[in-house]
């Protein structure tokens, strides 16, 4: 576990907790890194209800209420899928702040439109859900912790604003 990735965990934790924030989260090609990274914090109970780790479209249809219809359009590495884990996660565990990651990790399973590296990270909270693209260029572990790190920062970001 990097500590970088632990040390995120950690400001996460004050912040939610310093708040009264609660947070789930929605993964796919991370593979639960970001719910691992949460609960490396002793006391993450305190803020954090779970997670899910969707990583076939039947588990992000059935689990997290990703229409199938939004799956055949846009595929399971889009902007409108990670929108879709992101409400879904924070619908059923009814939390505070809720975050998403889809993309393909790599070395395998890009193509021309959707490259290894593609990522999408979605942030559900009270005001919507939001989604960036990000477009990441290491090998497979470091394009995962990046993600990972992607939705940690924005959680702390999108807590922070809360307060």
């Amino acid at each position: 576990m990097p500590g970088a990735l632990v040390a995120l965990a950690e400001r996460l934790q004050g912040v939610c907790l310093g708040r009264g924030i609660t947070v789930a989260v929605a993964e796919s090609c991370t593979g639960g890194l970001v719910a691992t990274t949460i609960t490396e914090v002793p006391g993450s109970s305190g803020y954090f209800l779970g997670g899910v780790v969707s990583y076939a479209n039947s588990a992000k249809e059935t689990l997290l209420g990703v229409a199938q219809a939004t799956l055949a359009a846009h595929g399971a590495v889009s902007a409108q899928v990670a929108v879709a884990m992101a409400a879904g996660a924070r619908a059923r565990f009814g939390v505070d702040l809720a975050a998403s990651i889809t993309g393909v990790a790599g070395p395998d399973g890009g193509s021309d439109e959707k490259p290894v590296g593609l990522t999408y990270v979605g942030l559900a909270s009270g005001a919507g859900v939001e989604v960036r693209r990000l477009q990441l260029s290491g090998d497979r572990v470091a394009n995962r912790e990046a993600a990972a790190r992607a939705a940690l920062e924005w959680l702390i970001a999108e807590g922070e604003a809360i307060g």
